[in-house]
């Protein structure tokens, strides 16, 4: 990856602060000279400094009609750089998952200038209020807080947890400079209900996870995405502390600028930011505010600001006993050393799919979207993978991870297929031998949705191993076919199933838990790309509903080290998985079928779930 000249985001930076500083400065008090002991100014010795005023003002929250920009469309043209940075990778384990909750913890206490959080699940479990109470501590110490959640992921009829927070900042301190000092800037809480249902957008969503800290501080900042949302059960934990042996197997990144990128006018962090900060501008979003006590409500008994107070002091509560954890306290003492040791030299370069916000005709035209936003996900996929055709590299591996790995097949209004992905990679692998594929997803021990994992036993694997003639035999009742000796031990489909390009692994193995042996294998939640070269970890699980509705991003990367490592947690991925088809395979999945358990109702009913789907023609939706 070439190192860029174009610097648009800083451009766009700048005409954010121009658009944003005089809206936001008529909002603050006004503290003249001698006067500084009132409420809410700032102390005597405060400085006036220019830039942490225009980085205030840049983070300011706007509605729609005072916008004289379109943000999606900006993060549509940007000309995103290559960054140097350092990178370290928080794997799958459940170790890893403790570690991944430390972090995050971690960065919020040592934010010193700024926080922005998104998630599309914030849960209100005691590490959602756990969360909460760490932003609510560096509001008072001077941190500006910018926090969005997704209005469907993290639905909720009042969210007091998050109009709470938003009062910590009557206590806020004032935000600092890069020296330390003390700024007449007061730090505040901004919250964003993301695509709000109350203005209708409800098949939209921000897909979005990430916590960026002191993002345009270059030696301070540091950021974390990747399958982790902000719920228990993404780290392994139930509710009283104990391990979570159900709990999701995910994966991180986390970068921060490299000292040897000190010269870059812009740096990982401030790339971050600014794309945080276009996606909080997005038309469909809500801010939401406190609400205060009614008082001519004689027989109002529970006031609201005692509601706050109370969700205030349960967020606190949660913290302290996160922190009091164990695992959680040991990993929170190492954790200056973590942070500091193990990180690789990579390049990275921000990806997203803001554009999905915004497309029209997602599924007719879905290619011609794609085309349109040359920061996408699957466009520097495709660009990348073009270059690699035009230097004559036609060898090598690629890996994927997803839990909900979908093969594309687009139509256009007539009905006709204008793409089919699956036809369009095999005709690359006849075409170039040397190419082989690996892809690790859910099972029906492992998946936590029935209906994409049907969609994918069904349909999607078949198309890449099974003839036209013996997909439908698969596809028909599963006496005929997956249970009928004749066809699952036949010479055809072992030298079937046993592609020598293709390798479709699912996670879970006969010794799970749930087919009476000891191991426990979770759910897989991890989403990667890994190439001979180059690879991406973001939040896409490259399925329709990533490609097409959700607002997705991530981080291409190219680290021979980085690589090593991701290329560890693949195989410890597939050491826990058999290959689609195997006798195996076939025999967990028949085990699992001849249970009275939930999953076991699933696995039953697969066929009749794809063909519900496909009769509906709901397929894009999942």
């Amino acid at each position: 990856m070439k190192k860029s000249k174009n610097y648009f985001f800083q451009i766009t930076l700048l005409i954010l602060t121009q658009l944003l500083f005089s809206c936001a400065g008529l909002q603050e008090q006004q503290c003249p000279t001698g006067t500084q002991n009132l409420p809410g100014c700032p102390p005597d010795n405060a400085v006036n400094d220019e830039t942490v005023n225009k980085l205030y003002a840049s983070r300011t929250w706007l509605p729609p009609g005072k916008l004289t920009i379109d943000p999606i469309k900006k993060g549509e043209d940007a000309k995103i750089p290559v960054n140097q940075a350092l990178a370290k990778l928080i794997g799958p384990t459940f170790e890893d998952a403790l570690t991944a909750l430390a972090i995050r913890i971690w960065m919020i206490e040592n934010a010193q200038h700024t926080v922005d959080v998104m998630y599309f699940i914030f849960e209100r479990d005691f590490v959602g209020y756990a969360v909460l109470g760490a932003l609510c501590n560096a509001v008072r110490r001077g941190v500006d807080v910018r926090i969005m959640v997704d209005s469907l992921g993290s639905m909720h009829p009042s969210h007091n947890e998050l109009r709470a927070l938003e009062t910590c900042a009557d206590e806020a301190g004032f935000m600092r400079n890069a020296n330390g000092q003390v700024t007449t800037k007061k730090a505040r809480v901004q919250t964003v209900i993301f695509n709000a249902l109350s203005k209708f957008q409800f098949n939209r969503r921000s897909h979005d996870k990430i916590i960026i800290v002191d993002g345009h501080f270059h030696d301070k900042a540091v950021v974390i995405t990747g399958g982790r949302n902000i719920s228990r059960n993404y780290y392994g934990l139930e509710e009283d502390g104990s391990q979570d042996h159900t709990a999701y197997r995910d994966l991180d990144i986390l970068v921060k600028a490299n000292k040897t990128g000190q010269s870059e006018r812009i740096t990982v962090g401030s790339v971050s930011e600014i794309y945080y900060t276009l996606l909080f501008l997005h038309k469909g979003n809500k801010r939401l505010y406190p609400l205060e006590d009614d008082d001519d409500d004689e027989e109002e008994v529970y006031p609201i600001s005692q509601v706050y107070s109370e969700e205030r002091k349960k967020s606190q509560e949660k913290l302290a006993f996160l922190k009091s954890l164990p695992e959680i306290k040991k990993r929170l003492d190492d954790m200056p050393r973590y942070m500091s040791e193990g990180f690789r030299n990579s390049e990275v370069r921000l990806a997203h799919q803001l554009s999905n916000l915004t497309a029209e005709k997602v599924t007719t035209e879905a290619l011609e979207n794609i085309e349109s936003n040359p920061n996408s996900i699957m466009y520097l996929i495709k660009k990348m993978a073009d270059k690699r055709f035009e230097e004559g590299v036609i060898s090598g591996t690629i890996r994927m991870v997803s839990p909900y790995i979908f093969t594309y097949k687009y139509y256009n209004e007539a009905g006709d297929i204008v793409f089919d992905e699956a036809q369009e990679i095999l005709k690359v692998l006849r075409d170039n031998p040397d190419i082989t594929l690996e892809v690790i997803t859910n099972s029906v021990l492992t998946g936590d949705n029935s209906i994409t994992q049907s969609l994918i036993d069904i349909d999607m694997v078949p198309r890449f191993l099974l003839t036209p003639e013996l997909q439908e035999v698969w596809r028909s009742d599963k006496e005929e076919g997956e249970l009928n000796p004749q066809v699952v031990e036949s010479d055809e489909w072992k030298k079937l199933i046993n592609h020598p390009q293709i390798f479709f692994y699912e996670m879970g193995k006969l010794d799970s838990v749930l087919l009476g042996g000891s191991k426990h294998y979770g759910k897989l939640h991890a989403k990667f790309i890994l190439g001979e070269q180059i690879g991406f970890i973001g939040t896409s699980n490259f399925d329709y509903r990533s490609n097409l509705y959700n607002s997705e991003m991530g981080y291409f990367f190219k680290s021979p080290e980085l690589r090593q490592d991701l290329l560890k947690h693949f195989e410890w991925l597939k050491s826990n998985s058999y290959r689609w088809g195997s006798p195996e395979w076939l025999q967990m999945r028949k085990e699992l079928m001849a249970g009275d358990t939930k999953k076991s109702g699933s696995a039953r009913k697969q066929r009749s779930t794809y063909k519900t789907v496909k009769f509906f023609g709901i397929e894009y939706l999942m």
